[in-house]
């Protein structure tokens, strides 16, 4: 058995890197919040079980999964949008892809399900090409193919069919 230590006194060499492919992560974390800012102001947050982060071009990409839920804030910071799934990419620009049993609430008494949506940070839109199911109170409504303001309360649904309820 042999053991030994480092001269302390030594100058420490850089972690090496050389190892890390395309598609390996340059870090990872368990058990995650993010938190989404506009000029330092907080709008929105990120939970998820793992994080692993990649280097795309000049920029990171972070992967999250084991479940994901982010909150959205309006501008009095007070939570307006939830959207659930089972796992979720950030791209630099904050754009958010989430897809697996994504499930999107707000304030309101609207609930849409699909298994893909993207939320643009730009212009604060959130889309879907697949399937979608919008429920609200008094009406059910199917398409294929989504986009929303981020308070869902006013939505396109393409190619939609489905049931309402008039008193």
């Amino acid at each position: 058995m042999a053991s030994g230590c480092g001269d302390p006194h030594k100058e420490r060499r850089p972690p090496e890197t050389g190892f890390i492919g395309i598609n390996h992560p340059v870090q990872e974390s368990w058990t995650v919040r993010l938190s989404l800012t506009e000029a330092g102001v907080k709008r929105g947050i990120i939970d998820a079980g793992h994080q692993s982060e990649y280097r795309i071009n000049n920029g990171n990409e972070y992967h999250l999964d084991k479940g994901i839920k982010v909150t959205f804030f309006d501008i009095t910071g007070k939570p307006e949008t939830t959207i659930t799934a089972e796992k979720a990419v950030i791209h630099d620009n904050q754009d958010i892809e989430a897809e697996g049993n994504v499930v999107i609430t707000s304030n309101g008494p609207t609930v849409i399900k699909t298994e893909y949506v993207k939320r643009t940070n730009n212009d604060k839109m959130i889309r879907s090409d697949r399937f979608v199911t919008i429920v609200k109170p008094d009406e059910t409504i199917n398409g294929q193919g989504f986009e929303s303001d981020q308070a869902l309360k006013k939505y396109r649904i393409f190619q939609g069919s489905g049931k309402a309820f008039t008193k």
